[in-house]
């Protein structure tokens, strides 16, 4: 017997029913996870001010544009450099070919050298990188205009054009720079290199680590290599970590001192043998006498080393015991009490599944929202800052704060007792919780992202906004700009 009409009808309507219910709620999740085809970076998000006064500014309007905290403009440089990128296969210093990026024909670029108070000025010529490019000074507390973010502080450098950076090395250390456009294609394939302000030493070895197609180099070499150093030289082992996730490294062979963090030095260090876990985009300055028998830094394995010293040294493995800045050092004097605090920020880092850009995926959070609907961390010249990251995301993620280096005050609620431990980059662990405090002494529209250069792309990053900066620049639109 047929089916009564009645029935089927309300069957179909039932089916409709279920599958409206389904698709109305992901139509809407999928809408409203579209981010612009062009954007202000200073329009993205919500304010948040931390528990101190807006200050009578909204964030969308203000003062000052970031295109006028230029560095100095006046002034015969005392360091000047050209530095040209280009899309090509290259050969490794160690042979392989690697079809990637390079600086003035070479990754890693040039080694840029300057001294404090030096005014550095570097002409940045895109030849051949079709997407445009920057050149970011990672871990230089420059002025806002010349942090090289493509649509935050600058339009992207498109092929055939060029952009002059000017600014005073204020602050000896170990930095790198690379591009900040399309950032996770362009500093894998090797576009970046190392800026060292401080005068060169004898003893003084410079280690930009780096993995190009699978392979791990130091200095753009696999396996082993060596530096000469006479025996019983001071050497100062100026480690840059340029990859995507963190890497133990460490001196076999001889005790040493680690003498600085992200460019700025340790205050008491003491002599150790244990390996110390560096960030991605961090850097670490070991320094050790030099024994008769050489020594070896390892970058997380022995596979990968770089023999030090008259001979070439035994290889090996690092010891499983790991530093724990939080503890090392002795204290010293902070430069202002974190107690009493102006702004305090919480910065929680998540998962969830849902759409980002119409994209199905697992995307990452920032105080349970997803990009571009997350916290603008709001300031003002002055300001004390404390800011307590955490992380629940099932993942690690390197922290990197531009324009400003960071004291790590605790970490799962347990305080730092050595030396100042000051970061512009700090490793946070899935389930763990750091809390660090800055001064706000560099006004601009500053990025606060994830340093897995990938998971920043994937919407971990926000920014630090000064009240009443604006940017002329834009996200996406005719200038293709893509800060990630």
């Amino acid at each position: 017997m047929a089916e009564p009409t009645s029935r089927r009808r309300w069957g179909r309507l039932v089916a409709l029913g279920i599958t409206l219910a389904v698709l109305v709620p992901l139509g809407y999740l999928w809408a409203t996870s579209l981010v612009p085809g062009s954007y202000n970076p200073a329009d993205m998000g919500y304010a948040d001010y931390g528990g101190g006064p807006a200050g009578g500014h909204d964030h969308h309007h203000g003062g000052m544009s970031v295109a006028d905290l230029t560095g100095p403009a006046a002034g015969t440089p005392d360091v000047a450099v050209t530095l040209t990128a280009r899309k090509q296969k290259f050969q490794l210093a160690s042979g392989e070919t690697v079809d990637g990026y390079t600086v003035n024909g070479t990754s890693p670029g040039p080694l840029i050298r300057a001294r404090v108070g030096d005014l550095v000025q570097v002409t940045f010529v895109n030849e051949s990188v079709s997407d445009g490019a920057t050149l970011h000074w990672h871990g230089i507390d420059v002025p806002n205009a010349e942090d090289g973010v493509a649509g935050v502080t600058q339009d992207a450098v498109p092929v055939g054009g060029k952009h002059v950076y000017r600014f005073k090395a204020e602050q000896a250390g170990t930095y790198w720079y690379h591009s900040h456009q399309v950032s996770s294609d362009e500093v894998k394939g090797g576009l970046f290199g190392p800026i060292v302000i401080a005068p060169a030493t004898p003893g003084e070895v410079v280690a930009a680590i780096h993995t190009y197609d699978g392979k791990r180099t130091i200095n753009g070499r696999t396996g082993s290599q060596r530096v000469e150093l006479p025996a019983g030289t001071t050497a100062r082992i100026r480690v840059i970590n340029t990859d995507n996730a963190i890497l133990r490294v460490g001196l076999l062979g001889a005790p040493y001192k680690v003498v600085a963090v992200d460019g700025r030095e340790v205050h008491g260090p003491t002599p150790l043998t244990a390996a110390y876990p560096l960030a991605a985009g961090a850097r670490v300055d070991l320094e050790a006498v030099v024994p008769a028998g050489g020594m070896r830094l390892v970058a997380g394995t022995a596979a990968v080393s770089l023999g030090i010293g008259p001979v070439d040294p035994p290889s090996g493995e690092l010891p499983g015991e790991t530093v724990d800045l939080l503890t090392y050092g002795t204290p010293a004097p902070l430069g202002f009490d974190p107690a009493h605090a102006d702004r305090n920020f919480e910065y929680r880092i998540g998962r969830r599944p849902g759409f980002l850009d119409g994209k199905p995926g697992l995307w990452w959070t920032i105080n349970g929202h997803k990009f571009p609907d997350v916290p603008m961390y709001m300031v003002a010249e002055g300001d004390i800052v404390r800011m307590t990251i955490s992380n629940t995301s099932g993942q690690a993620h390197p922290m990197h704060l531009h324009g400003h280096h960071a004291v790590v005050l605790s970490r799962n609620g347990v305080a730092a007792t050595g030396s100042p431990w000051w970061v512009d980059t700090v490793e946070v662990g899935n389930k763990q919780t750091y809390e660090i405090a800055f001064v706000a002494d560099n006004p601009g529209l500053w990025m606060d992202h994830c340093h897995n250069l990938p998971h920043a792309s994937e919407g971990l990053m926000t920014h630090l906004m000064y009240e009443g900066i604006t940017t002329p620049y834009r996200v996406g639109g005719d200038s293709h700009n893509k800060p990630e």
